[in-house]
């Protein structure tokens, strides 16, 4: 099995902080197609954006994560178990979950051994759930236009090799699994630009580019949207739209 690639450890505290929670209508989606509510897990769950959504409605939701400083900076919730464990290796009892989700991470998985713990812990007809986000729309063009700028053009050199499933919704990723169809759903909340650097600082390409060229990059990306921004706390529509990989276990 490959070694765990941790790009998200160092900025754990960003990450709970700035990364956006996902819409109640995902979670009540997958709730209503699962064969239960008992049991969720939800792999590589970060600091937990989806599983807190997840556990208003599901009567347990276990979410694990490789990484232990992540799983430090999640948000207590009585309904969620956090563990720190490998996607491929939940320690779940065999025919225990009723849905299997991996939001904005199975792109970082050994898919092979993953879909492996997947059947073992699926209950019969079980939900299994890949979510991922790319590049925020913001609804001010010249908030937008430098931000892609920053995204496409200055990071391009340093995003890791697996963000391309990212960039493609997860089409080209194997998905052995009976095929849902899932709604369309976005991601959308209204930020300041502070909330918008802050989460722009916890992109794995950012980190790589500080390590390469220190910080003058993304203090020259700060300048640049803060030139077009205006009042700094006035709130911005910001949007991501989803792409879902959903289906169904035996």
């Amino acid at each position: 099995m490959p070694a765990f690639k941790d790009h998200f450890s160092t900025a754990a505290a960003g990450y709970a902080a700035h990364r956006p929670r996902y819409p109640q209508a995902l979670a009540d989606f997958l709730a209503d197609a699962a064969p239960a509510r008992d049991l969720a897990l939800d792999v590589g769950c970060g600091s937990g954006q989806f599983s807190l959504t997840l556990a208003e409605r599901f009567a347990g939701v276990v979410a694990t994560d490789a990484s232990a400083a992540q799983i430090g900076g999640a948000t207590p919730h009585p309904g969620i178990a956090y563990r720190v464990a490998p996607a491929e290796r939940s320690g779940l009892p065999g025919a225990s979950v009723d849905l299997i989700t991996a939001a904005q991470a199975a792109h970082w998985f050994d898919l092979d051994a993953f879909y492996a713990e997947t059947r073992r812990v699926a209950r019969p007809r079980a939900v299994v759930a890949l979510i991922s986000y790319g590049v925020p729309r913001i609804e001010d063009a010249a908030a937008d236009a430098v931000l892609g700028q920053f995204h496409h053009g200055t990071l391009a050199p340093y995003w890791p090799a697996e963000r391309r499933h990212v960039e493609d919704g997860y089409r080209a990723l194997p998905f052995p699994f009976a095929a849902l169809e899932a709604p369309r759903l976005a991601i959308a909340v209204a930020w300041r630009l502070a909330e918008l650097i802050g989460y722009v600082e916890t992109w794995s390409a950012v980190r790589a580019a500080e390590r390469a060229v220190g910080r003058a990059p993304v203090e020259a990306f700060r300048a640049a949207l803060t030139g077009v921004w205006g009042d700094p706390e006035a709130a911005k529509p910001v949007r991501w739209p989803l792409a879902l990989r959903v289906g169904r276990a035996p």
